[in-house]
């Protein structure tokens, strides 16, 4: 099966892989502002989110067989692939498994490391929510904000939110199958993959995700790679500050 996609202007193409729980919808606007600096862009959903077929496979490996069928398709021989977060993980295994058909990569705030599960609060959130009761999107926000006091989390989380049916409300993403197979998105990439290739991680300031200390373990796995950082960001740094973000990886592309 074929990922969905939505895919903005020509030119060059760039394939922006989006993060845990999220979809390509959430890089519209920095979508469209790429594509009016001569890219086609291509907004993907991964398989179990946004628009995407569900499995009950979910891994980086099969995600990377994914992108790869979904290349093949389009016949996309030599991409730009930007991930945030999740699709930072699947973009690097990507860039090791298909060294030939990247020109440059743009891992956004995550690093090749292993990450402890951390997202147990936001799926016991979105767990609490009773389709069978609820009418509308506010009466979600309002469950979620008992587990969830950031609006901007709760604002990307109720993205999800979709009509099944006239009056009744669902989820987009697989959330059994995310749900059981949690521990797989802190997985590590390859201890000794490399990719040889021009790369650039940005971090968020204040986000955490790739510390100080990291950045010997880039360098090791990507010896091409250039660390930049959005300032006044977390780990959404691409919504938080999208100014600098934009300016950041333009410039390397």
């Amino acid at each position: 099966m074929l990922l969905h996609s939505k895919i903005i202007g020509t030119g060059k193409p760039l394939v922006i892989l989006h993060g845990f729980l999220g979809s390509g919808d959430n890089w519209k606007t920095l979508g469209n502002k790429f594509a009016e600096d001569g890219f086609q862009v291509h907004l993907v959903d991964q398989r179990n989110h946004g628009k995407s077929f569900h499995s009950d496979d979910w891994s980086y490996e099969i995600m990377v067989a994914d992108l790869k069928a979904y290349c093949d398709h389009f016949k996309l021989e030599s991409i730009d692939l930007l991930g945030h977060s999740m699709g930072g993980k699947t973009a690097m295994a990507f860039a090791v498994a298909f060294p030939e058909m990247l020109h440059k990569l743009v891992i956004a705030d995550i690093g090749p490391k292993a990450y402890p599960s951390h997202h147990q609060d936001i799926l016991k959130a979105l767990g609490s929510l009773d389709f069978n009761v609820l009418k509308t999107r506010g009466e979600a926000d309002a469950i979620l904000g008992g587990y969830i006091k950031d609006i901007g989390t709760r604002q990307f989380l109720l993205k999800n939110l979709y009509w099944e049916t006239k009056g009744r409300l669902g989820l987009r993403i697989n959330f059994g199958v995310l749900t059981e197979k949690i521990s797989e998105v802190g997985k590590a990439l390859v201890k000794d993959a490399v990719f040889k290739g021009e790369s650039l991680f940005v971090r968020g300031e204040l986000s955490g995700y790739i510390e100080p200390l990291d950045e010997m373990g880039i360098q090791r796995q990507f010896p091409k790679a250039k660390i930049a950082t959005v300032k006044n960001a977390g780990h959404w740094l691409h919504a938080e500050n999208p100014i600098i973000f934009y300016d950041i990886v333009i410039n390397f592309l």
